[in-house]
């Protein structure tokens, strides 16, 4: 394995992601999450055996959110670096409704990758949707990958059952059933998990019945001990950022105060975003039922960024609704807090200190909680917690011993739990001290930054994989047609192949002689497998590509990766089952046996005649149809989406993998190769081309051989001085 520093590439697609004054709370995109794969990629990067680390997140120019999340590539430091992507237009969009845009995620992404000086060593992606690109990235291009998956479609459908939301509401609003299917594929895929608790791991992951199961690796977060410093810390260096955290504490102070009849009582103190799992109204009814803690302390619960409560998506409007209805309820004035906004960088760490220095306690009461990092925070600054007894908290306290689990159903228990800790100043200062202590031993980025490059490693020794200028792996297809520069690209039936063995033989040994320079693919109307069947029958090696079914298809390598990008780009507005219905009455038309039928592609054997040609497009274009019509042979109607052809499938090839057309050489012999022959490719028509081919032979820039075949391509590579072009670059 080569010695040279990692280059990680790290994905968390849905924008909202900001080295500094990250947004967290803002919605449902924005949770912990966002904060834990900045501070990853920023510890990572200060490691001398990590070149860079580079976080792929989407591109967003919406007035609705700042205008950093519209910079292309925001510099962290010199060796962390944000790229920002656009996919899916420019407004910002949930992560939920990403889906349909990954495609184009990827085949950017492929596009800047190729601009590096090298590849990544490792792929990593953060929640499903990014998963999904990784995943593909690292299929293409031989890498590793890693997934961290924080939370899980199969455990979010299994409480919002509980909530009593139908199937049908879940897949409408979250994709529910998309995401268990990528999150099945990526458990299949991955090289690594890493997870963040052994609970994660056995009741999360443990739900997906898969057949292989990856390699896990539980490395706990780790927590930024300079920002969150113990609360008795009271002097302090002079500096900007220490008069910032001075202002901090002095705002939070004030703003707190002005909620409180008795802002000296010790402070119950809950930090989330407003969303139902959170439990906020649980953790509400809990203090307004305890007449005995109301009467010993103050609540404050900072429920994310909220500027007006009717503008906010449904379920974040709900559970601030339910707050506000239940703070009256139990006539909570002048007990609670429930400020509007906080900075994360300054306030958040106040806060926790403030807190502290009020001898009061941090709580945690979600119904279910993948980690908490909210918990290491306020044990860095010596704050003691009450937690949930589900998922992550159960390791951190167990770690910490700085506080007390409780069932997050149960309002008693919670009551209990935090005047048990408020009222008993020996139990108090033991789990403050306690917290200050193991934190710092368990849960530090540069621990947990550690862990993860010395795993990554052994990934990497695992899976042998080799940079960009090493030997291709017999996989890598995206590394190989990232190497080139020029292709070679011919219809198979009557272009390729004929009668003329000797001169295909020429033409093989030639491709293979100068594989290193030269790409190879078909364009043919066959399917794949039908094109994979007849090549190996004659004894020609694996296409880089083969365009099948008229250009309605697209596979990678020796593997055939199916080409979903090209999938996804030609779907738009194609309506398969309505042109078959409307063709129906079409006695002219005699469907093709179901094998040579596809997803993308209606084929009939047809009669020529222009009258009949002129009639089905009138009455595809009548009923709003967009579609290709291609007619070949004298004999072979094809139908297909309108943005799919073999032309159009080069020119995506093109510009996916950055690839000049002007390096394209094309052969074809039929009506079916027209569009790839028209376009900017050196093309050639071989001699025994058909008939209908003939009025191209005005037209500049095409070659007619006068060879057959094999010979006619061997003929037009020497017209063009193809293959001396390919050697001299």
């Amino acid at each position: 394995m080569s010695q040279e520093p990692l280059y990680i590439q790290m994905f968390s697609l849905h924008g909202l992601v900001r080295a500094a004054n990250m947004e967290l709370g803002r919605n449902a995109d924005t949770g912990g999450q966002v904060k834990y794969v900045i501070e990853l990629c920023d510890q990572l990067s200060r490691r001398t055996d990590v070149a860079r680390v580079d976080l792929f997140t989407r591109l967003i120019r919406d007035k609705s959110v700042s205008e950093d999340y519209a910079q292309p590539v925001e510099v962290v430091s010199g060796k962390f670096r944000i790229v920002r992507i656009q996919c899916g237009g420019r407004k910002y969009l949930r992560k939920e409704r990403l889906w349909p845009h990954l495609e184009e995620f990827i085949d950017k992404t492929i596009k800047f990758i190729k601009r590096q000086e090298r590849l990544p060593d490792i792929f990593h992606g953060h929640y499903a949707d990014a998963g999904y690109v990784a995943m593909q990235l690292a299929r293409l291009l031989g890498c590793p990958f890693v997934f961290t998956g924080h939370s899980l479609g199969m455990d979010k459908r299994r409480r919002l059952q509980q909530d009593g939301m139908s199937d049908a509401e879940m897949i409408k609003r979250f994709k529910i059933d998309l995401r268990i299917r990528v999150e099945a594929e990526i458990l299949k895929c991955a090289d690594l998990i890493v997870a963040s608790t052994r609970q994660e791991v056995n009741d999360q992951y443990g739900a997906y019945k898969h057949g292989r199961l990856p390699k896990f690796k539980v490395i706990p977060p780790g927590i930024d001990i300079e920002r969150f410093y113990p609360f008795y810390h009271d002097t302090l260096a002079e500096g900007e950022n220490d008069e910032q955290a001075r202002y901090a504490q002095a705002y939070l102070i004030k703003e707190l105060d002005r909620f409180f009849a008795h802002p000296d009582r010790p402070l119950v103190l809950s930090l989330c975003r407003p969303d139902k799992r959170k439990n906020i109204s649980g953790l509400v009814k809990a203090f307004g039922e305890d007449l005995e803690l109301q009467a010993m302390a103050n609540l404050a619960i900072f429920a994310g960024l909220r500027k007006d409560i009717d503008q906010m998506a449904e379920n974040e409007r709900d559970v601030l609704t339910r707050m506000l209805l239940l703070l009256d309820k139990y006539d909570l004035y002048g007990k609670m807090a429930i400020p509007k906004r906080h900075d994360f960088e300054y306030e958040v760490p106040a806060l926790y200190r403030i807190t502290a220095e009020k001898r009061g306690v941090f709580i945690n009461p979600a119904l279910t909680e993948p980690f908490g990092l909210t918990l290491l925070e306020a044990a860095a600054t010596g704050l003691p917690v009450v937690a949930t007894e589900d998922g992550g908290p159960i390791d951190i306290i167990q770690n910490c011993e700085n506080g007390i689990l409780v069932d997050p159903t149960d309002t008693r228990a919670i009551g209990s739990a935090l005047k048990r800790i408020i009222s008993d100043t020996h139990l108090w200062n033991t789990y403050s001290r306690q917290g200050l202590l193991n934190v710092r031993e368990h849960y530090t980025w540069r621990s947990h930054a550690a862990s993860y490059a010395a795993v990554v490693k052994k990934v990497l020794a695992d899976t042998n994989a080799k940079p960009l200028k090493a030997a291709v792996p017999k996989d890598a297809i995206g590394r190989r047609l990232m190497a080139l520069s020029y292709f070679l690209i011919t219809d198979i039936d009557n272009t390729l192949l004929g009668d003329d063995n000797e001169k295909l033989a020429e033409l093989v040994g030639l491709l293979d002689s100068h594989r290193g320079r030269i790409g190879f693919a078909v364009a043919t109307g066959r399917t794949k497998k039908s094109a994979v069947e007849i090549l190996d029958a004659h004894g020609i090696r694996s296409p880089d590509v083969i365009i099948s079914s008229v250009g309605a298809e697209i596979y990678y390598g020796p593997q055939c990766q199916y080409g979903q990008g090209w999938h996804t780009h030609i779907a738009y507005r194609w309506q398969r089952e309505k042109i078959v219905d409307l063709l129906k009455s079409f006695d002219f038309l005699v469907p093709q046996p179901d094998d040579t039928q596809r997803e993308f592609k209606i084929s009939y054997d047809m009669a020529p005649d222009k009258d009949r040609l002129a009639r089905i497009h009138d009455r595809l274009l009548r009923n709003g149809c967009r579609y290709q019509l291609i007619y070949s042979h004298d004999r072979y109607l094809d139908i297909l989406p309108y943005r799919a052809s073999k032309g159009k499938a080069i020119r995506y090839l093109s510009y996916k993998w950055e690839l000049p057309l002007r390096n394209f050489l094309v052969c074809g012999d039929s009506g079916n190769d027209e569009e790839m022959l028209k376009g900017p490719a050196m093309a050639v028509v071989v001699g025994n081309h058909s008939p209908e081919l003939a009025h191209l032979q005005k037209k500049r820039g095409i070659y007619f051989a006068t060879s057959f075949c094999a010979g006619g391509i061997l003929e037009g590579m020497r017209h063009y001085r193809f293959l001396e072009n390919a050697l001299r670059e």
